[in-house]
């Protein structure tokens, strides 16, 4: 097999790949950034969470409109901001800690949309909104997708400042009279909008995957917030091409192929990187005179 039979024929000649490559690319470049945001602010469980509180939005745009992923999307979109908006109002309102409320609002979300799946469709209805169907996107979620995308690198390059600062230093940022629940806000409306990206792409289950897994990785790679962005879009681009690349040649499902082409980026920069275990661990050699 020549090189370009392996890397570039499956683009070359499906236009289901192309779109499937350019929906990772888009995803890679909005949610990477997002992602070193959640792992930074200690947010990554929630972010696995909301995934799933997208799914009983998901589930009722797929009983109007069958499957049709910006129908399921718009709907995802709107449950996902619910539980955001439920979650933040109960840990505002009483002692609850927000985590604790995330927890509680994704449970019922995932086990409403499951419920409402498997009585209006069937087992593969049910595992196309789990798992995804990537290699089915049309022009219409890949619009959506790169749309998404676009207005999360804008509203991140308005809100830069005050976003690092509560990631950092939120006590700062109250003394100066900085508005963080306003960027809270708007940050978890990028989380949501984000996954309901995801999810066109990899299912409810696996939509956080390539927003979380290439920016843990990143953190062995790169201190700075840029440099973790950056790599953090880097690594996950490179996961949506290798994943889709094996899942053709191997002909397995292209969402797990992706994520788990993800996950092994990971393992590699926990051992490999520049701030991995192989650096940490390896004898350093002793100065002589």
């Amino acid at each position: 097999m020549t090189l370009y039979q392996l890397l570039f024929e499956p683009f070359v000649e499906f236009g289901f790949m192309r779109r499937a490559l350019v929906a990772c690319l888009a995803l890679a470049l909005g949610a990477g950034p997002v992602g070193v945001l959640l792992m930074l602010r200690r947010m990554s469980l929630v972010g696995d969470a909301m995934s799933h509180a997208v799914l009983p939005g998901a589930a009722l745009g797929f009983m109007v409109a069958g499957l049709s992923l910006p129908a399921m999307g718009i709907g995802g979109m709107l449950a996902g901001l619910l539980v955001a908006g439920l979650a933040g109002l109960v840990s505002r309102f009483t002692s609850q800690r927000e985590d604790a409320s995330f927890a509680s609002f994704y449970l019922i979300s995932l086990a409403a949309g499951v419920l409402i799946v498997s009585l209006h469709g069937s087992s593969v209805d049910l595992l196309h909104v789990l798992f995804g169907t990537i290699l089915a996107i049309d022009a219409m979620a890949l619009y959506l997708v790169a749309g998404i995308a676009t207005l999360s690198l804008v509203v991140l390059a308005v809100i830069y400042r005050p976003l690092a600062l509560e990631c950092f230093d939120p006590g700062f940022l109250r003394a100066v009279g900085g508005r963080g629940s306003l960027y809270h806000l708007l940050f978890l409306l990028l989380v949501v909008l984000n996954l309901v990206a995801g999810f066109q792409a990899l299912g409810t289950l696996m939509a956080v995957g390539l927003m979380m897994l290439p920016a843990t990785a990143a953190r062995f790679w790169a201190n700075s917030l840029p440099g973790l962005m950056a790599v953090a879009s880097l690594i996950a681009s490179l996961s949506g091409l290798v994943g889709l690349v094996l899942s053709y040649h191997l002909g397995c499902a292209s969402g797990p192929a992706i994520v788990l082409t993800a996950g092994g980026c990971y393992l590699l920069s926990l051992l490999f990187g520049r701030l991995g275990l192989y650096r940490r661990l390896r004898p350093r050699p002793h100065l002589t005179h």
